[in-house]
């Protein structure tokens, strides 16, 4: 009895792990890489399912279980490659969009997995009516989610929301979560199908984010029930009996998934260190073969060897991850430098070639590195003062597009010195390094730097605590996109307070000059930077209302408001016209809209002074 109370843990684990997932997934944010996700997902999961599928049919077994191995090897840890990527700030790197987009193709492929899974066990002798009813099921299934996120849910989130209770709604969620669930159980799908279309409906929903920011907290501990419960699972005597074929299993499957990754984003001509890098982040057995691995299971599919060898590959897998993703780029780095890396990096550059740069001529030239937002911007500024350049870019979308609208760009992985030759940076004036990726960033500094030391080289990165390594490693200027944020902040704070603007630049400049170790060592600011107390005034706009004070109608030389109210009168619009210039003889109205300066507590009483009383 206590054995199969403590089964229900990965159940539960699942339901929550793909609620949260179906709530955080949102196709049309994923617009952008959607040819990514359809098309190098279906080749990482098609190529791995027939690899995996065809070397465990070989091995003597029914080829709808060597098919149904391959669905489990095919899959990948959305949770722990994301979670590393984010911790690492990576997850705009070209590795992490691509990982990113793989991810989803497995994570929405999963679900016809789990649906073909009971045809494919002969549960039905005629395969034909099983297709149409699964069929059937879909469609139906995919008109009520449509149905309840449009019109059902919605609506009914509405009424939770307008009771005010934080409980309530947090309630609601979770019910509505384990409700789905329970239905599409009902219906022969899978819990964890009901769980994850759950939480797709309610993100779709206007009430996704709130439900999102609830939930969200408790995101960790569901990924952990999951991951506890699945560790659960695992037979230590049998891992301990068979460690050696476990670990050459693992060693298997790390090469042969980082291989046919790797391939899958190549034939999306990226460069070939992005390919390796992304190839390396997804070589694990994930989560969502462990949902599958169940219906496998109930269906005679996945025998308890098979499932026991299968657990321990895919645990011991999702452990080495965190060190293989930190590890990634020394292992890239190793392969490239390598004759078999040099081979690949020219194979995959010429797939983009295209139409061919002319980069011979290039003398006194401006080298932009990466074509993101700072790129392109930095590219019209050469174009518009007559500069010339030249573009590296690792997306072949962007280089093909920008081919034809005639930018001097080039396919190209700046962290190889050959393609740094090739844009002449010997001989150009200032190179610019504008991409995502932190490690690509000090690759190319430290190779510009082994071909010239006199070029200009200019860095735009994340973070203030990476600029002494970078300008050791050879930078002449780092520009700290988190310091350019907090200067435009507390800029624009210290205008609105009336801080003299002069006073606020030479304050920006000598955090500048001081190589921005202002904010790191929390300095005081310079004795040459006089501090100014903020003006205690402001400028606000009063609607004349009434006439209490004998003001509507009045000539602002009888007035005198100054001496009456401590406020000045700079401006008044009137019937939609501004009146700036204002003389003695103009008369104050009901109905201006009356622009005052003063300290805020004279301003407020003669706000009281001509405004309507409240009832």
């Amino acid at each position: 009895m206590l054995l199969n109370r403590w089964k229900l843990f990965p159940e539960i684990g699942v339901i929550l792990l793909l609620f949260v997932i179906g709530m955080e997934l949102s196709l049309k944010q994923l617009s952008a890489i959607k040819k990514t996700v359809f098309v190098g997902g279906f080749l990482q999961v098609g190529i791995t399912v027939m690899v995996t599928g065809g070397a465990y049919y070989l091995l003597g077994y029914p080829a709808n279980e060597a098919v149904f191995v391959g669905f489990l090897f095919s899959l990948s840890s959305t949770a722990i490659v994301l979670k590393v990527f984010q911790d690492r700030n990576e997850i705009s790197t070209p590795q992490g969009r691509n990982a990113l987009a793989i991810l989803i193709f497995q994570d929405i492929i999963v679900v016809p997995m789990m649906l073909v899974t009971p045809i494919m066990a002969g549960k039905t002798t005629d395969i034909t009516q099983s297709v149409l009813l699964l069929l059937v099921k879909t469609l139906v299934v995919v008109v009520i989610t449509i149905v309840s996120a449009r019109y059902i849910v919605p609506r009914f989130m509405h009424l939770i929301a307008k009771t005010k209770s934080k409980e309530l709604f947090l309630l609601t969620t979770i019910t509505l979560c384990f409700a789905v669930a329970f239905l599409t159980s009902e219906a022969g799908l899978s819990l964890a199908l009901g769980a994850f279309l759950a939480g797709l409906i309610i993100s779709e929903s206007e009430y996704s984010h709130q439900a999102t920011s609830i939930i969200l907290p408790f995101r960790e501990l569901f990924t952990s029930f999951f991951f506890i419960s699945v560790g659960m699972l695992l037979d230590l005597r049998f891992f301990l009996d068979h460690f050696s074929t476990i670990m050459l299993l693992v060693v298997g499957v790390y090469f042969i998934k980082s291989m046919i990754a790797s391939f899958a984003v190549a034939v999306l001509k990226y460069p070939a260190r992005t390919v390796f890098l992304t190839g390396l982040a997804l070589f694990q057995v994930g989560e969502f073969a462990f949902i599958l691995s169940k219906v496998g299971i109930a269906n005679g599919l996945l025998s308890e060897a098979t499932n026991q060898y299968f657990l321990a590959v895919s645990i011991v897998s999702m452990l080495l991850t965190p060190f293989v993703i930190i590890f990634a780029e020394d292992i890239t780095n190793s392969i490239l430098k390598s004759k078999l890396g040099d081979a690949l990096s020219n194979r995959f550059a010429k797939n983009i070639t295209g139409e061919i740069v002319e980069t011979d001529n290039l003398q006194n030239h401006l080298v932009i590195i990466g074509y993101g937002i700072n790129g392109s911007n930095l590219a019209k500024a050469a174009r518009y003062s007559n500069i010339p350049y030249i573009v590296l870019e690792m997306n072949a979308h962007i280089v093909q597009s920008e081919r034809k609208r005639n930018t001097p760009i080039l396919f190209g992985d700046a962290s190889h010195p050959h393609i740094l030759e090739t844009v002449q940076v010997n001989r150009a004036r200032a190179v610019v390094i504008a991409i995502s990726d932190p490690f690509a960033t000090k690759t190319i500094i430290s190779n510009i730097r082994t071909i010239s030391q006199s070029v200009y080289v200019l860095v735009r990165t994340r973070y203030v605590r990476e600029i002494n390594e970078l300008f050791a490693l050879g930078a002449d200027e780092v520009i700290p996109e988190e310091f350019e944020t907090s200067v435009e902040i507390f800029s624009r704070v210290l205008h609105n307070f009336l801080i003299p603007t002069e006073d606020i630049e030479q304050f920006i400049d000598r955090i500048r000059a001081d190589n921005y170790k202002l904010f790191q060592s929390h300095k005081t600011v310079s004795k040459t930077v006089k501090p100014v107390k903020p003006a205690d005034f402001k400028v606000t706009c009063i609607r004349i209302g009434a006439d209490s004070g004998g003001i509507v109608g009045k000539r602002l030389e009888t007035l005198n408001i100054d001496a009456e109210f401590g406020v000045n009168i700079i401006a008044i619009s009137r019937h939609g016209k501004l009146l700036t210039s204002l003389d003695t003889e103009e008369k104050l109205l009901q109905n201006d809209l009356v622009f005052v300066l003063g300290d805020p507590a004279h301003v407020e009483n003669f706000h009281k002074a001509v405004s309507i009383p409240k009832r």
